[in-house]
């Protein structure tokens, strides 16, 4: 990374470059998923937590954090949040296999609104009547994508009204996973969680053995990849948040649409119909204004801690 790139810049660089090794990672899963052979998605999971983990490990060794950094106070919140994100990480790929990948994509945008809904659910946070307007504005822009798979009988026979259902369940289940994570982040490093979310997943995919198969030499490199790939991922994004504000940099996910886009069209022959695309557009809408809101009110309590402070 350049030295002379300011701070912000470069936390939005590395969101950046996460965001596309995320969306390649997972290209690559569809790819895996193909075919009348596919690799089961429990498969999937193991191979992409496994392989994470020696990526994570050298470079919490780099850092220097290796010792300290996997030292946990709270070991059954990271299992309960490791079940949540398995399962999330379970009903992504299961989703990617059986949608076109754009809208796969698009469908997993709704994981922010689920996360604001729970976030008043479950820790009691204040959600003002903005945030739920958009929470509903986003809703409507997934009804807006769902809307062929509703009515059209071929959704039915192909099984992609299975794998939107299975992304939104997906989705779900990553903003369950996120209220575990916030509450773990009060007392746990970033490093911790990474690691074992690692472990954890790689342990709880192995229940789906029995399902998978003997991949050939091609499809093997390929799940290695992709396990690389999410590790590396893993790391560009922790390092975003470490250089910029979450505010500034978490926008830059919805460049995984553009991605996806051109992914879908140039690698499996998918093109995006309006509708999603109309879909896709209220959904990231939503998803940014409740982000522009979210740093307004930071700045707001700031300024306020700031007036309270003792002057002279």
């Amino acid at each position: 990374m350049t030295p002379s790139l300011p701070s912000p810049l470069r936390g939005i660089l590395l969101k950046c470059l996460s965001v596309l090794v995320f969306t390649v990672m997972g290209a690559l899963v569809k790819a895996t998923a193909a075919g009348g052979h596919g690799v089961p998605s429990g498969q999937q999971v193991f191979f992409r937590s496994l392989f994470a983990l020696p990526v994570i490990l050298v470079w919490l060794a780099f850092r220097g954090d290796l010792r300290s950094g996997l030292k946990t106070h709270r070991p059954m919140g990271h299992f309960w949040r490791g079940i949540c994100g398995t399962a999330a990480m379970a009903l992504w790929f299961w989703g990617m296999a059986l949608l076109p990948f754009p809208e796969a994509t698009a469908l997993n945008y709704a994981a922010p609104l689920f996360t604001v809904i729970l976030a008043a659910l479950v820790l009691g946070e204040q959600v003002r009547l903005f945030r739920l307007s958009m929470v509903g504005l986003g809703l409507v822009g997934v009804l807006i994508v769902l809307s062929p798979r509703l009515t059209a009988h071929e959704g039915l026979r192909d099984g992609q009204m299975l794998g939107a259902a299975a992304t939104l369940a997906g989705a779900c289940c990553t903003a369950m996973a996120m209220i575990f994570v916030r509450r773990l982040a009060q007392q746990e490093q970033t490093s911790a969680i990474v690691f074992w979310f690692s472990i954890t997943s790689t342990v709880l995919s192995l229940v789906t053995l029995p399902n998978w198969i003997m991949p050939d030499a091609r499809t093997l490199a390929l799940l290695i990849t992709i396990g690389l790939l999410g590790g590396l991922a893993q790391i560009l994004l922790t390092s975003a948040y470490r250089f910029a504000d979450a505010s500034l940099v978490a926008p830059f996910e919805y460049v995984s649409m553009l991605l996806a886009l051109a992914i879908g069209w140039f690698f499996f022959g998918e093109a995006a119909s309006a509708t999603m695309l109309a879909g896709a557009a209220l959904v990231i809408a939503a998803g940014m204004l409740i982000i522009w809101r979210e740093r307004q009110l930071g700045l707001e309590r700031n300024r306020q801690r700031k007036a309270m402070l003792p002057q002279g």
